[in-house]
């Protein structure tokens, strides 16, 4: 699952250039017994499987051996702390990381106890696995790796790089359906635009998420955009 992403777009790239360094580690293949097990039952009974602790202990030693040790080691679960901006941020600095994908009921609670750093959850509901949460946790945080992404100005505006949402993006036909893209978007005028552009934003997370707000780092339009929006 995690290495056919790992083939694709922006990502994909950046692997192939060795901008960004991504391994895949099978828990069967740190396992001691014949048929490679991963799970057992829970102590105390109860439903599912529970994964066991041994072969999260001994893929973590192996890769220390091999690559060093990791600045963060990160368990997927539906009880971490939500991913936000901030957290890829902070993890797209780090120099080598490692992330933990549950499955089944869970994990042995040891893994968290021995090895864990930080306990991450992508939202809140539940997955069969922690691959496709461990997924997008590595998309996010390369994208901000520098030399991920080709345009840089274009990950510093994204979505919460600053605590606002995006402004409205157009492209071609200029209507469509008696809908028309917004005259300012059309005329040339590079500052009408970017006023225009900032007030969108704004608006668009006052609406949509305005806890954002608390937080968000606005310069001297932005504000002025707020207040005249709180004002109406």
């Amino acid at each position: 699952m995690v290495k056919a992403m790992l083939g694709e777009g922006v990502l994909g790239r950046a692997v192939e250039r060795g901008v960004v360094t991504v391994g895949v580690h099978d828990l069967r293949d740190y396992t001691s017994d014949r048929h490679r097990t991963v799970d057992d039952v829970p102590y105390g009974g109860g439903p599912g499987m529970v994964l066991k602790a041994e072969p999260f202990v001994r893929a973590c030693e192996g890769i220390r051996r091999d690559h060093g040790e990791p600045a963060s080691v990160a368990l997927m679960s539906p009880q971490g702390r939500p991913f936000r901006h901030a957290e890829a941020v902070r993890f797209s600095q780090l120099r080598h990381m490692v992330l933990l994908c549950g499955r089944y009921e869970g994990v042995d609670e040891r893994v968290r106890d021995q090895l864990v750093t930080d306990e991450v959850s992508i939202g809140d509901y539940v997955l069969s696995g922690g691959e496709l949460a461990a997924a997008v946790v590595v998309e996010a945080v390369a994208r901000l790796v520098p030399g991920v992404v080709g345009d840089a100005e274009s990950v510093r505006q994204d979505s919460f790089a600053r605590g606002l949402l995006d402004y409205p993006d157009y492209t071609r036909p200029a209507s469509l359906d008696g809908h028309a893209v917004p005259e300012v978007l059309l005329s040339g005028h590079h500052g009408a635009i970017r006023t225009w552009r900032k007030r969108q934003a704004v608006r668009r997370t006052r609406e949509r998420r305005p806890e954002l707000l608390e937080h968000a780092v606005l310069d001297d339009e932005e504000r002025a955009a707020l207040s005249a929006l709180e004002n109406e």
